[in-house]
């Protein structure tokens, strides 16, 4: 894992694990959502070791995680109403899965590490990510149907 994190220059991600962008479009496109341009597309690499999670969170856009090498992911999502968990990688159904814009999501490695690629677009920006923990009421209905998964908030 470390060899990954030193060959694509890897920092810790605020939500877990660790990631580089390597993709930013230079095309710019009015996001209604956001009441402000964004870039039509980014793209980041995302690694997450054993013992490490993706946190509960939120984009306003529409995320497509791809996985590249590795176990296979782990990846839940609340829409305010139900629990959805999905496996992407080897050995699961596919090897790639949408999270609709605004979905929140949260992600766990199934073994060793998963090496996984994030599209989000119109593009990230941090402004339009949250954390599910800083959601109360979200986070309430969250708890009331989201048994054993307190490790990921």
């Amino acid at each position: 894992m470390e060899n990954l994190i030193a060959r694509f220059n890897l920092a810790p991600h605020p939500e877990g694990g660790f990631f580089r962008e390597i993709y930013r479009s230079d095309q710019q496109v009015w996001s209604g959502t956001a009441s402000s341009d964004r870039a039509a597309a980014t793209h980041i690499y995302f690694l997450l070791p054993r013992g490490q999670v993706s946190r509960f969170h939120r984009v306003i856009h529409d995320e497509i995680w791809h996985i590249y090498q590795g176990d296979p992911l782990r990846l839940i999502q609340f829409d305010g109403i139900r629990v959805k968990e999905t496996c992407i990688g080897t050995g699961c159904p596919d090897f790639t899965t949408v999270v609709p814009a605004g979905t929140w999501q949260a992600a766990a490695s199934t073994g060793t590490s998963t090496l996984a690629g994030c599209t989000v677009a119109p593009g990230f920006d941090f402004t339009d990510f949250s954390f599910l923990a800083d959601h109360p009421a979200d986070l309430s209905k969250f708890k009331e149907i989201g048994s054993g998964l307190d490790s990921f908030l």
